[in-house]
């Protein structure tokens, strides 16, 4: 390889890098507006009819964000440990909407 290409390159990985940092600076951003979110809810004495289902998602989504940037389930050679993680999300949300489907019967 040539300077030039290695110039290149490593220009290219730099940039890459420094998009990699905004993602991760602007999730961790939301996450910490959505805990305040959660906090500022309950604090306000809200209805509990709206606090916890607002609650859940703002943690479901949270814990998409854990996932697929700090845990770098979007990078490539992560896909089998993905399905893992994935499947086991499912077969938990299957069993909860089982024995919730069961007890209410």
């Amino acid at each position: 390889m040539t300077g030039a290409n290695i110039n290149k390159i490593n220009s290219f990985k730099k940039q890459k890098q420094k998009e990699e940092m905004k993602h991760q600076v602007i999730t961790f951003a939301l996450m910490i507006i959505f805990t305040l979110v959660a906090f500022i809810a309950v604090g306000a004495g809200m209805n509990k009819t709206y606090v916890i289902p607002l609650i859940l998602i703002l943690a479901l989504v949270q814990v998409g964000f854990q996932f697929y940037y700090f845990m770098h389930m979007k990078d490539k050679g992560h896909e089998v440990i993905s399905s893992l993680i994935y499947g086991g999300i499912w077969i938990a949300a299957v069993t909860v909407l089982t024995f919730t489907t069961i007890i209410w019967w």
